[in-house]
């Protein structure tokens, strides 16, 4: 996805086709994960593209800071969004995240198709930055491309997403790759996964995770 990063025009079309149409519902759950039923919850976006997610965590209610490592892209974001006290927009890179803010300082970390622009070795660095920043007891909300289990599961998710592939590099001229076992990924950073499951029947997948309260700050 990092031609998106490229053209923030084609940022919204772009993620409709690597979400196979499930975007709408991608972010309500998303944002309904990561602000749970707490008031003014303090939310760290990872990846915040043009701020569709941004916008859903910010009627919820949450005090947001997201980050992007486009300016371009924040720029979009920033005229999407106009003037809200409870948002700060930052040129920050996910992986330089445990650099830039403090241990424990965060209720939630969430995001949206962002792990799949990433190595192995950087999903795995930026989910273990992300326990360290949210506070015991913190949650962490990702959604992104997995693939399906069972043989007939991949066929029907192969010929159904390399069109989609295909469609998405001719807007974009680039492609992301699904992530292999998102929630295990997840645990291994030492997080408690509460909830996983697929957003449709070849949509995204969702994890809701915990970092756990007992160790404190790491």
């Amino acid at each position: 996805m990092r031609i998106l990063e490229s053209a923030p025009q084609r940022y919204d079309l772009g993620i409709r086709l690597l979400s196979f149409g499930r975007v709408g519902i991608m972010y309500d759950a998303v944002a309904s994960a990561a602000v749970g039923d707490e008031t003014n919850p303090r939310i760290l976006e990872l990846g915040c593209g043009t701020g569709n997610l941004t916008a859903c965590l910010l009627t919820r209610g949450a005090t947001v800071i997201a980050i992007d490592q486009d300016p371009e892209m924040l720029a979009v974001a920033r005229e999407k969004l106009g003037t809200e006290p409870r948002l700060t927009l930052q040129e920050v890179a996910a992986v330089e995240v445990a650099d830039r803010f403090p241990a424990g300082s965060f209720d939630a970390v969430a995001g949206t198709l962002v792990l799949s622009e990433m190595s192995e070795d950087e999903q795995a660095y930026v989910l273990e930055a992300a326990r360290r920043i949210l506070r015991p007891g913190g949650r962490l909300v990702v959604a992104d491309e997995i693939p399906p289990e069972g043989l007939w599961g991949r066929l029907a998710y192969a010929a159904t997403r390399w069109p989609a592939a295909a469609l998405t590099y001719l807007v974009t001229q680039t492609s992301t790759r699904a992530v292999r076992d998102l929630a295990g990924r997840v645990r291994t950073a030492g997080f408690t996964v509460r909830e996983q499951r697929r957003l449709g029947s070849m949509g995204p997948g969702l994890v809701v995770a915990e970092r756990p309260v007992q160790g404190g700050a790491v």
